[in-house]
């Protein structure tokens, strides 16, 4: 281990350095909004010069409702709910849920369906958290997703309970982890299984309709799991989904008749509200997280079972579709909190800035009757005024709550608001309390004039409305605290990581004799300069929010570049063999392209290329039997391929331990092929065949992985290899590893595992063979040695595109969840995270570091003269110098977010990008860590430390 200490204590420092740059930077980056540990209590309205009700059983509002029925379908897409003749072109999966349109045509003053925004990250953490708090969402709690944390914040849930009000939750179990001990029943199910489309809606059903006809709750709360999960695994235009749909659409036809048959004078739901709602929507392949407008725009169904009159014109912002006589309106979702804490009459939460809405508050708060010939009497007027006054004062016991939170938190927060958004807001709000002391005077005199009061109204809640959407936009355009002093702190420290990586290279070319200059005229050479042009185009290009978004075309077009490059000079030597190199590498980018292209078309939700098997790279799904025998064929033949070339390593140069690593691993591809055969569409299979390779094979796989790489991590610490060829040695081990991961790296990525592996396999022979490591001897002794960046500016450039050519893309929703279930029927936290960041990180990361040696160990690599005291050296260098690429590309995206820190998609696009890359650049410090200690274990006793000891 000294000959590892050597190099590694660079590596260690390195990685420590990275390590607490990227603490830093990201505590100052996405710092999570400041949680005060305030509630709001019904004493607190004596503090606001708002009315308070004269009902004694009220509290902040008069209630308006008596039981509220929330039925969350997770990931309604607005699509779902309006018509189709919203739309331009109408889709398979519109117009399922035809109840919720009817009840809409037939009843369009007590039942609406309103388009609902949320607000990303548009995971379902994030978003239930938004929907009970009203505040906005934090970017770094999306991690929280795989296990929710409980909510500390004040929320509706915490004041219905804090009020004496009766919750029963049923369905997804993230709610019981939000509030625990807060529901008087709960029937949680598992919700993190994709493909378990069914348990969490049964369970929902079993008790939803007998629950309508129970006393004991208040507020009933049911959360579908079925169309997110039918999204995630089969995309939108799917059959699961359209059957999904219309179960809901059955269901819902259900709880309304029940509802309307209790909804008669004395019964049990006479003044009840029924919310049917998503928590946001989907991409056409199923994805959320994101802010595109699919992700965020869902659907709020809303029905009341009193007869109502109209919304005032003032205040209805629906668009009509004249043919059906259905209206859609917009709303928020940060509004949803307030608007029905105020219909239940229950404080609002401490941390609400949202406002409540008139149209989902006028569903269950209606004053007056207008006559049926809509002659507008004194009568009517008094009932409009009176509905106006309520609306303005619950407005202004909602201005009054924000205020109170924006002044607190201010105070409170470290950075808050600046000093002229916290003056913008006490001038609209103290001009709108003006204006409320003339509006309250006005209306307490009984004799006041409608004529003269009616428009004095309308003009307060105008003046309230402003007020709250200011502060909500406000809060949209800087709620995030940056703490520029933490990211400046982060940026500088990685800036020194890049000085002490520099500097260990230049320390190793000093001591060593390693150059990268040309040996002609000791000018740079051109390999250097192409690989520094090409990092810093790549680097400044991460400030495009369009060049994150089409990432593996750009890496492509760069990696083609180097080939052709390579090509030309090729030429002008007059290197044949280099020349077909050359051609093949091409073709290969080429290839890699389609690859990328067809990923892009995933990402842009087009769920055209998705077959039965959503694992299937180029997902074919024309019927035409050629294709389909191609697409079950060829994963097949390249693992067979695959095998060949392990074979013949077997045959050539391996011995010992590694032997038998890579018999398991040619054993592994066996029950891989076994396993997509027995998942095939077109062979009929026997039935226990299909239950063993569904779950049996993958585990069998992860076993064989899991004893090969404790064979290769272990054994060597006590059997020292009695050979002298370093080389050899080098190519057996590096093998042997590559060949332990990738059976387990190709069962989770599915059918396009295997090609993607053989692609990268031989482009990086091509690579190998294309590499300008040349071998000189100055003043007649060895050891000075050119070596060339660009090969490893290749490999480094072809992991970013078997990252995008695999399936994948740096957004939440560009991760597989179904691999982390490959093998698994239930959730089990570790063993899916493990398996998921295998499936994400595999090509792109664990293979291509461990394959570094490739251009040091393969044995036409070398002139045969060369000492082999440089081995160790030019490994070392290698992974060096692959460690800046990528730390210099991690820098310029943390550079890059920093500037555009303000910019419309950061939250969308520009804070994932920077959470996969300093996520890529750990794993590849901790990667090259252990690959140093893997290839440089019994290196030292090869070469001679003695030897090591002179040359450092």
């Amino acid at each position: 281990m000294w000959g590892w200490w050597r190099f590694g204590k660079w590596t260690v420092l390195i990685m420590f350095l990275h390590i607490i740059a990227i603490l830093i930077f990201t505590k100052g980056f996405l710092l999570t909004r400041t949680e005060l540990p305030h509630s709001s209590h019904c004493s607190d309205l004596s503090q606001s010069p708002c009315h308070s009700s004269p009902s004694s059983s009220s509290c902040w509002t008069k209630p308006a409702v008596d039981r509220l029925i929330i039925i969350v379908l997770d990931a309604l897409r607005f699509d779902f709910v309006a018509p189709s003749s919203f739309f331009e072109e109408k889709q398979p999966w519109m117009d399922k849920l035809k109840v919720l349109q009817r009840m809409a045509s037939e009843n369009p003053s007590s039942a609406k369906i309103f388009k609902a925004i949320a607000d990303p990250p548009t995971t379902s953490l994030q978003r239930l958290k938004g929907l009970t708090t009203g505040a906005l969402p934090t970017f770094i709690d999306v991690g929280n997703s795989f296990g929710a944390p409980a909510i500390v914040e004040d929320n509706f849930i915490n004041q219905l309970i804090q009020n004496g009000k009766r919750v029963v939750m049923m369905g997804d179990d993230t709610w019981t982890q939000l509030f625990p001990n807060h529901f008087n029943k709960s029937y949680p199910y598992p919700s993190f299984n994709v493909k378990d489309l069914n348990t969490v809606d049964n369970g929902c059903i079993e008790h939803l309709l007998p629950s309508l006809y129970q006393q004991d709750w208040d507020v009933l709360i049911a959360h579908f799991l079925g169309v997110d999960h039918a999204g995630h695994i089969h995309g939108v235009d799917s059959t699961p989904m359209i059957e999904k749909l219309e179960q809901y659409n059955a269901v819902l036809e259900k709880v309304i008749k029940e509802l309307q048959n209790q909804s008669g004078p004395g019964k049990l739901h006479e003044n009840s509200l029924l919310l049917v709602m998503g928590d946001h929507g989907q991409t056409l392949n199923g994805d959320h997280g994101g802010g595109s407008p699919e992700e965020v725009e869902t659907s709020i169904f809303a029905m009341s079972f009193k007869d109502l009159p109209s919304l005032p014109s003032e205040f209805d912002s629906s668009s009509c579709e004249p043919s059906k006589n259905i209206c859609i309106s917009s709303i928020p979702q940060l509004d949803f909190a307030v608007t029905v804490s105020s219909l239940l009459g229950v404080p609002f939460p401490f941390g609400s800035i949202g406002r409540v809405n008139p149209e989902l508050y006028a569903l269950a708060v209606c004053t007056w009757n207008l006559d049926d010939d809509k002659t507008w009497n004194n009568q009517d007027q008094t009932k409009l005024e009176e509905w106006l006054q309520n609306y303005a004062n619950v407005l202004c016991i909602n201005s009054w709550q924000v205020k109170r939170y924006i002044d607190v938190y201010s105070a409170s927060s470290v950075i808050g608001f600046s000093s002229e958004d916290l003056f913008r807001i006490s001038d609209l709000y103290s001009k709108a309390d003006e204006n409320w002391s003339y509006t309250k005077n006005l209306s307490s005199y009984k004799n006041g004039s409608s004529n003269t009061s009616l428009p004095v109204l309308k003009r307060q809640i105008v003046a309230y409305s402003n007020f709250l959407s200011y502060v909500a936009e406000l809060a949209r355009s800087k709620w995030t605290e940056f703490n520029l002093k933490m990211m400046g702190t982060g940026i500088g420290i990685m800036l020194l990581s890049l000085y002490c990586h520099t500097l260990a290279i230049k320390k190793l070319n000093k001591s060593y004799g390693v150059s990268l200059l040309s040996s002609r005229d000791s000018g740079i050479s051109f390999g250097l300069m192409l690989t520094f042009f090409m990092v810093l185009i790549r680097a400044g290009s991460l400030l495009s929010n369009s060049y994150i978004l089409k990432e593996g075309k750009a890496a492509n077009f760069l990696l083609a570049t180097t080939g052709i490059m390579t090509l030309r000079y090729s030429f002008m030597k007059n290197k044949m063999l280099i020349e077909v190199s050359a051609a093949i590498f091409l073709l290969l980018t080429f290839i890699f392209r389609i690859a990328i292209e067809v990923g892009l078309y995933k990402q842009a939700a087009t769920s055209q290329f998705m077959s039965s098997s959503s694992s299937w790279m180029l997902g074919i799904s024309i019927s035409q039997s050629l294709w389909t025998y191609m697409a079950e064929i060829m994963p097949i033949l390249a693992l067979i391929v695959l095998g060949y070339f392990l074979y013949k390593s077997i045959s050539s140069c391996c011995w010992g331990i590694p032997k038998y690593v890579i018999m398991g691993t040619i054993l592994c591809y066996f029950l891989v092929a076994l396993h997509w055969i027995s998942e095939s569409n077109i062979l009929d299979l026997a039935h226990f065949l299909k239950g063993f390779g569904k779950n049996c094979i993958p585990r069998t796989v992860y076993a064989i992985t899991l004893v090969q790489l404790s064979l290769l991590a272990i054994v060597p610490m006590f059997c020292k290899e009695e050979t002298s060829n370093c080389r050899g040695s080098l190519f057996v081990k590096m093998m042997s590893i590559l060949s332990a991961c990738s059976s387990t790296i190709i069962i989770l990525q599915g059918k396009q595992g295997a090609l993607v592996a053989l692609g990268s396999l031989l482009a990086g022979y091509c690579m190998m063979r294309l590499q300008g490591i040349e071998q000189h001897t100055v003043s007649g002794t060895a050891g000075i040695s050119i070596l060339d960046p660009l090969p490893v500016l290749q490999w480094s450039l072809l992991a970013v595109c078997l990252l995008f050519a695999s399936g994948h893309w740096c957004a939440f929703d560009g991760l597989r969840y179904g691999a982390a279930f490959v093998g698994f029927d239930e959730f089990i936290l570790i063993p899916q995270a493990i398996l998921l960041t295998i499936d994400t990180f595999g090509f792109s990361h664990i293979l291509s570091v461990f394959g570094l040696p490739l251009f040091v160990a393969f044995p036409s690599s070398f002139n045969q003269t060369e000492h082999k005291s440089l081995f160790p050296i030019k490994l070392f260098w290698i992974f060096m110098v692959y460690g800046l690429i990528t730390a210099i590309t991690a820098a310029a995206t943390i550079l890059c977010v920093t500037i555009q820190r303000r910019h419309l998609m950061v939250w969308g696009l520009f804070a994932p990008k920077f959470v996969f890359d300093v996520v890529g650049l750990i794993l590849t410090d901790l990667l090259i860590f252990v690959a140093s200690i893997y290839y440089f274990n019994g290196l030292e006793d090869r070469i001679g430390n003695a030897e090591l000891r002179r040359l450092w």
